[in-house]
């Protein structure tokens, strides 16, 4: 992997986004207006009417639109009008996608998907080239349609990658400040702490690490909080020394108030509840989402980027308002278990059924919101297909990743099938 090829990938995948964006002047706003791309808390359109609000000394949240943290406003004023110099905003996403990617390239180099501290995978040998996996991403047309559609996920992403990145290079103190920054945006991403820890724990070296795995925990625990105290003490002086822009940012996810179409699973979900029951059946799908953290990162102890990569997995299904941008993230992540892919099961139908759902999903919406000939229930049935998809793409790597570690227990049972009782 030469030093031309990184630069003639990155190079082409910005010049690649940077045609799409200038030679089809029309595409971003398209894109910006569709549901699989932008939510209520990631959308860009929003953000230009916080930003309006903002740039005009009203309090951002007062027109009930704008659900996004506070510290992206003075982030944005600081560029050129959009309407004028759409140029500037596209290469800040631009930038942004090929730091993702770098950080991908970063964690492939590192080599912990085949081989971590507590365990080494004997298929470690057929790993994911970095280039590779940076190219997948840099590629991946939910990727590239995401960077156009100019969603705020890319910030969330980059942040995680570099997250990760940082645990796997030995510098868990800016590993703490990249989650922080990603929960700060999305607040999904503090689930995530558990296995990066693990992950950063596991990756000191033995002259470096001098405190136990909980001291350690805890130093790093405290360093999120910190940072993510900071980042809203920043947005409480931002906002007019009020608090009130947590229930319009986080409350909103909370609560799920606002019911716009998105490609997850629960807007449908809550428009049909009754009233009575919509405590409950959000405690339920909250709960169903967080479960998985502690029982994945016990049971996987010995593999937490595993962890890592089936946590994205998961919220790109069952978060409350999901994207195409979660569900890149996962897929780049995916890439990096090449090694894995000969014991996956059902890779040719989670993919068949991931693209069809991609094919049938705008029509769907478009019988439903535009030619009037169907309902909600055409769209969120395609959207139950994405779902379905994405859940076997989770399940047959969690499945590779344990049968991958009972060889390793087992090495009689190499290549037999087993069945369970």
């Amino acid at each position: 992997m030469t030093l031309q090829s990184k630069v003639g990938v990155f190079a082409g995948a910005a010049l690649l986004r940077l045609v799409l964006s200038t030679a089809f002047p029309s595409l971003p706003d398209l894109l910006t207006g569709r549901v699989e791309i932008s939510t209520p808390v990631t959308s860009f359109k929003r953000l230009q009417e916080g930003l309006f609000l903002y740039s005009h000394n009203v309090w951002p949240y007062d027109g009930g639109v704008f659900h996004q943290a506070p510290l992206l406003l003075p982030l944005f004023s600081l560029l050129p009008d959009v309407e004028a110099w759409p140029i500037f905003t596209s290469l800040l996403y631009i930038l942004v996608d090929l730091l993702s990617a770098y950080a991908l390239l970063v964690i492939a180099d590192s080599g912990e998907a085949g081989q971590s501290k507590h365990f080494a995978s004997p298929r470690r040998a057929k790993r994911s080239s970095g280039l590779l996996v940076a190219a997948a991403f840099l590629f991946n047309p939910y990727t590239i349609a995401t960077c156009i559609g100019r969603s705020t996920s890319v910030f969330t992403n980059c942040a995680i990658l570099f997250a990760i990145a940082k645990a796997l290079s030995g510098s868990p103190f800016n590993a703490m400040v990249a989650i922080s920054f990603a929960s700060y945006l999305s607040m999904y991403p503090l689930l995530l702490l558990p296995p990066l820890v693990l992950l950063a724990y596991d990756r000191q070296s033995e002259k470096r690490r001098v405190d136990s795995a909980i001291q350690f925990s805890i130093r790093a625990i405290l360093i999120a909080a910190v940072c993510i105290s900071l980042l809203l003490a920043m947005s409480f002086a931002l906002t007019g020394n009020s608090w009130d822009f947590l229930a319009r940012t986080y409350g909103i996810q909370l609560t799920l108030s606002d019911l716009t179409p998105t490609v997850g699973l629960w807007w449908y979900f809550f428009i049909e509840i009754f009233d009575s029951f919509r405590a409950f059946f959000l405690a339920v799908f909250w709960l169903h989402l967080v479960i998985y953290v502690g029982g994945l990162s016990i049971r996987l102890r010995t593999q937490p980027l595993a962890v890592l990569t089936i946590l994205l997995g998961i919220f790109a299904v069952f978060k409350p308002y999901p994207s195409i941008a979660d569900t890149s993230l996962f897929l780049a992540m995916l890439a990096l278990f090449r090694h894995l892919y000969p014991i996956m099961r059902y890779t040719y139908v989670a993919s068949a059924t991931m693209l069809y759902a991609t094919f049938l999903g705008p029509a769907f919406y478009h019988l439903w919101i535009y030619a009037g000939s169907g309902n909600a229930n055409f769209f969120y049935a395609i959207t139950l297909v994405w779902s379905l998809g994405q859940s076997l793409f989770v399940s047959d790597l969690t499945f590779a990743v344990l049968r991958d570690e009972w060889e390793v227990e087992r090495p009689e049972m190499v290549g037999k099938e087993i069945r369970q009782i």
